[in-house]
């Protein structure tokens, strides 16, 4: 039976559920990748400090956000379970929203470390709020497809933002840029409050039908797991902790989540160097070319000058991409690997296969694709388009491998304490992400100090192919199968 089939016969209120929950992870993401886009202008603007100091104090602010979130993901979770999604996720996002404005008032690192402090406390609720509410609005066989969809939000969020935060910054200055997309987020909210509630009290209402209840509830052995944990007291983290299943949810997480937390936010950057590096190529080469010329002539007028080289006026180089148009590629690429992660299991399933191996070889299948970033550095020097593309499946496979990761907590815990998970599991990705912003800042800069940084970048991309099939060997041992357990 086809989804579209299924609607008809039962209704589609759960989608509708499902794009409110696409919308808030949009703006999630369009908030938090407004800093990596405009590295370059707050470097050249001096908000990092001097040149030799820059790439570490700009991993210190991100690492400084990863802080916070981490700490952030550790309380959401629960505090979601306790005051219930429709609450957790809106102060979430008027808490974030709040903190992206406040850095257009912050003019040096460790005033932008403080705002990405506070954007990452707030925006840890997005991701165990919306697990949540997926794990209250849809059965087993449509949770990972549905979390592959309002999780592709978060590549909408990275597409938008290069199409609109740097034209917006060249018009009316960074500050903006920080201001009119925090905004965005409070429009959400008129949505929310109306639209959000259970399945129960949309039942009770009128507003969802018989049949659409029975079909979200249609899971017989997580209905009897829930109602034996009806009963009993509520959970403490160090009960959670004793399970090898959620080891296995925090270990996948820890070390799958820093390779998109890297891309996210060194990606324009790489982009930009490698444009920068065959910009100088390009002039050493041919030293007498009228690019190179005009180029020179330009840097005798403006000795102190930081900015693009390609975008002096009527100054062309081969080889040279729009980095700005190239990231939104790559988180294109993103959004088919994020749908197609949940669509695989799903497909899997329907040809027979019990869910627990569906979701097994889907993540086993997934893990392997990462592996083309291993080539990045290598195709790059040779055309950055094919640097893009491998960048951008190995994004791909991330959004993928996400979807199911996430699905996997359902799998094996019930509902009242999915939030909880996230948000443990979720802090250890944050972890993960500290440690390697550290290290791509230390790397980075003592290859830039060579003069040698797509070295460093080459080094950090064979750290991002390896990690999902670590991650995948590590998970299948400690949990040969996703089981529901009792608490």
């Amino acid at each position: 039976m086809t989804l579209a089939s299924v609607n008809e016969q039962i209704g589609r209120h759960r989608w509708t559920i499902c794009g409110l929950i696409f919308a808030a992870t949009t703006i999630n993401y369009l908030d938090r990748n407004v800093l990596g886009l405009l590295k370059p202008v707050l470097t050249a603007h001096g908000v990092f400090g001097e040149d030799k100091f820059q790439e570490l104090n700009y991993s210190r602010v991100v690492i400084c956000f990863q802080f916070a979130y981490a700490a952030g993901l550790l309380f959401a979770g629960k505090i979601i379970d306790k005051v219930g999604t429709k609450t957790g996720y809106a102060w979430a996002l008027i808490g974030w929203s709040f903190a992206a404005i406040g850095h257009a008032f912050g003019h040096h690192a460790w005033s932008f470390g403080f705002w990405r402090a506070a954007l990452g406390v707030t925006e840890a609720g997005n991701f165990p709020a919306a697990n949540k509410a997926i794990a209250e609005w849809f059965p087993k066989k449509e949770r990972a497809f549905a979390t592959g969809l309002y999780n592709s939000g978060a590549n909408v969020g990275a597409i938008v933002a290069p199409l609109t935060v740097p034209y917006i910054a060249s018009a009316w200055g960074w500050e903006w840029a920080f201001i009119l997309t925090g905004i965005v987020g409070f429009t959400w909210l008129a949505f929310w409050y109306p639209l959000y509630a259970s399945p129960a009290a949309k039942l009770q209402s009128g507003k969802l039908s018989q049949r659409e209840y029975d079909f979200i509830h249609s899971d017989v052995d997580e209905q009897d797991a829930e109602r034996a944990d009806v009963a009993k007291a509520k959970v403490s983290w160090f009960k959670l902790l004793t399970f090898r299943q959620t080891w296995a949810f925090v270990v996948g997480k820890f070390l799958t989540d820093p390779i998109w937390w890297f891309f996210l936010f060194w990606l324009p950057s790489f982009l930009n160097g490698e444009n920068a590096r065959k910009v100088k190529e390009f002039m050493v080469a041919f030293p007498t070319d009228s690019n190179t010329l005009k180029v020179n002539e330009y840097l005798a007028a403006n000795p102190t000058y930081a900015g693009d080289l390609t975008k002096i006026a009527g100054v062309v180089f081969p080889g040279v991409i729009s980095w700005q148009l190239a990231v939104a590629v790559v988180y294109c690429i993103s959004t088919v690997g994020s749908i197609s992660g949940g669509w695989l299991p799903k497909k899997l399933i329907n040809g027979g296969m019990d869910a627990n191996k569906a979701r097994k070889t889907a993540m086993f299948i997934i893990a392997l694709f990462p592996l083309t970033v291993l080539l990045a550095s290598k195709v790059g020097a040779i055309n950055t388009w094919y640097a893009v593309l491998t960048i951008g499946i190995a994004c791909a496979a991330h959004q993928a491998w996400s979807a199911n990761i996430f699905t996997t907590v359902s799998d094996m815990f019930p509902k009242k304490v999915i939030a909880s998970i996230t948000g443990i599991g979720g802090m250890a990705g944050s972890v993960g992400g500290i440690l390697i912003a550290w290290l791509a800042g230390m790397m980075l800069q003592h290859y830039k100090d060579l003069g040698k940084i797509e070295i460093g970048y080459g080094i950090m991309f064979v750290i991002c192919g390896l990690a999902y099939i670590i991650a995948w060997t590590l998970m299948h041992v400690l949990v040969p199968k996703f089981k529901k357990i009792v608490l």
